[in-house]
């Protein structure tokens, strides 16, 4: 066991750690859950794990449907929407997962452990594992993904979150076991594994998931169109079993049905669909009573990110970045676009359900301060800019109240709303806009992901600002080498504050997620990253 455990116990035997935070990093640090529980004094219960119903209740087969976009898709390690990670999880895996209570557990890996430093991860696959071709998953198939991931000419995100590694650190150690030598500390690895362009690929693939949709999980594609729907298939053959042995998965189908925003609720009512992708505050409310459906709910750090372009003027000036920020109502705002049903937020991409927040006041709303700053950039008589949105109910309610809200600081906002796929075309080269963030359990992790630059010292593939702050980047590298909560929120206490004072992104709140689904499905949680995990769910009475 990791040394470090001890001194978390420890830290928790003082009441310097939650109980919950005590889980995350011990398990992070190589213990298992049966470990970790019975050094929390907790005996040995499986804390986190999925909710399962007795064997003999369980039911097999029937169709799921789910209301989602169905956009485009290519090389998994490109991905960058929700929706489209959560198709392709359904027949590609992880060597991790991080659970409804932010664990992060095994899941194509049997275990990891990693050194007194930080800095190397000996990380051991499950054994028996087979991808749905019938090749068997071993080492080579994850040394193949980490260098996809890894290579500047696939543009994935995972470059950005995996800085401390290169290429040259990846060890083979045998079928099973491959050693990750860091270039530098870092304590999130387990958790950076579990993002979701990180699709554990076969070493036989050439590019194109849907042309070639093969790996281990527990559906089969059966067909994908664009802008329509996407069919899967149960898998006959998957590895993972339920209660009692039993083969997995426990439905016959699921179908992925593209819908407009102003299309799921009635399209639920009328039983076309039995799920939501992340609903609108406007879809819990609805159907939140509704006869035969079950809501479940659960905190996040889920944020719509209004980012500007810190390369392209007026947003080159911290001044008028400053005064757009101003002009946030965010307790209107969050009743506005979310019904009250989430956390306010300060102007830094850190949420208070992560470990090391740095608690500050909520800005205030301030217009004739924005008017000021606006003045003194040279724009006495105001400005206008142009703001594209997605036309998602969320992101259209909040684009239409921040309008409102900005005329009297001097913003003259022209709305320009656009269909999701055309968002995603443009969104890392838009003047100024709202970005979608999903949840991230650690509090490193979308910092690193959005506001960092690579060795070149150019913006990383997912800083969609183009904000490179040296100060910043520093202090955030220090944080993700800290184990110690309190240590590492000092260092947040750093980074939201330079955010606040000369960051790029305007946060108004962080919304509260829910799984709303038919009661006769069963197996369900609410996931912070809106993640489906449809590997366990059943379906009570599939006849009908």
């Amino acid at each position: 066991m990791h040394p470090a455990v001890m001194d978390l116990q420890s830290d928790l035997l003082k009441g310097h750690l939650s109980r919950r935070e005590f889980l995350r990093l011990a398990t992070l640090l190589g213990a298992s859950i049966a470990a970790a529980n019975m050094l929390a004094g907790c005996g040995s219960s499986q804390t986190g794990s999925a909710p399962t119903d007795s064997a003999a209740a369980v039911q097999r087969g029937g169709t799921l449907k789910i209301g989602s976009r169905v956009l485009p898709v290519d090389h998994p390690a490109r991905l960058a929407t929700l929706e489209s990670g959560n198709q392709l999880r359904q027949v590609g895996e992880y060597l991790t997962a991080t659970n409804q209570e932010n664990i992060t557990q095994p899941w194509l890996l049997d275990q990891w452990e990693v050194d007194e430093a930080v800095k190397t991860w000996t990380l051991r696959l499950r054994q028996g594992i087979t991808f749905n071709n019938g090749q068997p998953l071993t080492v080579d198939d994850v040394i193949f993904s980490f260098n996809q991931w890894l290579d500047p000419d696939i543009g994935s995100s995972m470059v950005s979150l995996l800085y401390y590694l290169d290429k040259t650190g990846i060890e083979r150690v045998d079928d099973y076991t491959v050693r990750l030598h860091l270039n530098e500390p870092q304590i999130g690895v387990p958790e950076h594994l579990f993002h979701y362009p990180a699709i554990i690929l076969p070493r036989t693939f050439e590019g194109n998931f849907i042309e070639q949709p093969v790996g281990t999980g527990p559906f089969t594609l059966e067909s994908f169109v664009e802008g329509d729907r996407a069919v899967f298939k149960r898998r006959a053959d998957y590895w993972r079993t339920g209660a009692d042995n039993e083969a997995l998965p426990y439905l016959d189908e699921l179908t992925y049905f593209d819908l407009e925003p102003d299309e799921r609720i009635e399209a639920m009512q009328a039983g076309v669909i039995d799920t939501l992708i992340l609903p609108a505050a406007e879809e819990w409310d609805a159907l939140k009573t509704a006869p035969g459906i079950s809501v479940y709910g659960v905190s996040t750090a889920r944020g719509q990110v209004v980012r500007m372009n810190v390369t392209k003027p007026p947003w080159n000036d911290v001044r008028v970045r400053n005064a757009l920020k101003l002009c946030q109502d965010r307790q209107k705002i969050l009743d506005f676009a979310h019904l009250n049903q989430g956390d306010l937020a300060i102007d830094a991409h850190v949420a208070p359900i992560h470990p090391a927040y740095c608690e500050k006041p909520i800005p205030s709303y301030q217009p004739e301060q924005a008017k000021a700053l606006l003045a003194e950039a040279g724009y006495p008589d105001g400005l206008t800019v142009q703001l594209t949105a997605k036309n998602d109910t969320e992101e259209t309610q909040i684009a239409n109240m921040l309008k409102e809200l900005a005329a009297p600081g001097g913003f003259n906002i022209e709305l320009n709303m656009v269909a999701p796929a055309k968002y995603w075309e443009q969104w890392t080269e838009l003047d100024l806009g709202i970005t979608s963030w999903g949840h991230r359990p650690l509090d490193t992790m979308a910092l690193a992901l959005a506001y960092t630059a690579d060795e070149n010292g150019q913006p990383v593939s997912w800083n969609e600002t183009h904000w490179v702050d040296p100060d910043f980047i520093k202090i955030l590298r220090q944080a993700e080498q800290t184990l110690d909560v309190e240590k590492r929120r000092q260092m947040m206490c750093q980074l939201e504050d330079i955010m606040q004072e000369r960051g790029p992104v305007g946060l108004s709140y962080w919304a509260k997620n829910w799984n709303i689904i038919r009661s006769e499905f069963k197996n369900v949680r609410a996931n912070p990253e809106g993640y489906d995990l449809f590997y366990d769910v059943w379906k009570d009475g599939n006849s009908i």
